[in-house]
C-alpha cells in the first residue's frame, strides 16, 4: 500500500543555527495538517505535530529525540505564517528557482512514479545539496518525492519558547530527519510525498 501526501515543504535556516522544516498537507490519509521538524545547534530534534495519530506516522517515518503534540496552524499568502506553542514562523516566498520549469515539463503520470525518483535521485544530489527524492522510510518501507514547484525565500523570522532565532540563512548544516534533508538554499517546495510499506 502506498500513502501519497500532496502539499508544502518550507526549508528554513536561521542565524541562530536553527533550522525548521514546515510541512503543509492539503491532501494526506490524515486529512489536511501542517507539521513542523526542528534541529537545534546541538543537534536535537524535534516534531510538532497537531494530533498523536499525526506524530505517531511521522515519528515512525523520520528519526526525532522529542515528539510534542501541539495545534499547527498556517496561513498562507504573499507571507507565510505558521504558529504553534513552541514555534512561530514567518516566511516570504519568492521567485521560482531554475529548477521549475523543469518540473513542469515531466508529466504528471511519470512523476509521481518511484522509477523516476529513483532515477532523478542521482542528479538532484549533485545539483541541489541536500536535496534526495527516493529513499528509506523507516520499517522497511521506500518513499520518494515527487516535486512540482520550487521557490526561493527571500526573508524568515522564526521565535523558539519565546526566544528569536535571528535571521534566514541556509539550511547548514543539513538536517539529519530522514534520508534526505532540504535544499541549503531555503526553499518552498510544492510535491507529493509517496510512502510505501513493505
Amino acid at each position: 500500500m502506498t500513502s501519497s501526501f500532496e502539499g508544502h515543504i518550507a526549508g528554513i535556516g536561521t542565524t541562530s543555527g536553527t533550522r525548521i522544516v514546515v510541512g503543509v498537507w492539503d491532501v494526506s490519509p490524515f486529512g489536511t495538517f501542517a507539521d513542523t521538524m526542528i534541529e537545534q545547534p546541538s543537534g536535537h530534534r524535534i516534531l510538532i505535530a497537531p494530533r498523536q495519530d499525526v506524530a505517531d506516522f511521522i515519528a515512525s517515518t523520520y528519526a526525532f529525540d522529542e515528539v510534542r503534540i501541539e495545534p499547527v496552524s498556517v496561513e498562507a499568502g504573499d507571507e507565510w505564517s505558521v504558529h504553534t506553542r513552541s514555534l512561530q514562523v514567518r516566511f516570504t516566498p519568492g521567485r521560482q528557482l531554475w529548477v521549475s520549469p523543469i518540473l513542469g515539463l515531466v508529466p504528471a503520470l511519470l512523476r509521481r512514479t518511484s522509477t523516476w525518483a529513483r532515477f532523478c535521485n542521482p542528479f538532484a544530489k549533485r545539483l541541489m545539496p541536500g536535496v534526495q527524492t527516493y529513499g528509506t522510510a523507516g520499517h522497511g518501507r521506500t518513499e520518494w518525492y515527487a516535486a512540482r514547484h520550487v521557490r526561493r525565500l527571500t526573508c524568515a523570522r522564526a521565535t523558539w519558547e519565546g526566544t528569536e532565532l535571528g535571521e534566514l540563512a541556509p539550511v547548514t548544516p543539513a538536517v539529519r530527519f530522514g534520508f534526505a534533508s532540504s535544499p541549503a538554499q531555503p526553499t518552498l517546495t510544492s510535491l507529493t510525498s509517496y510512502v510505501r510499506e513493505a
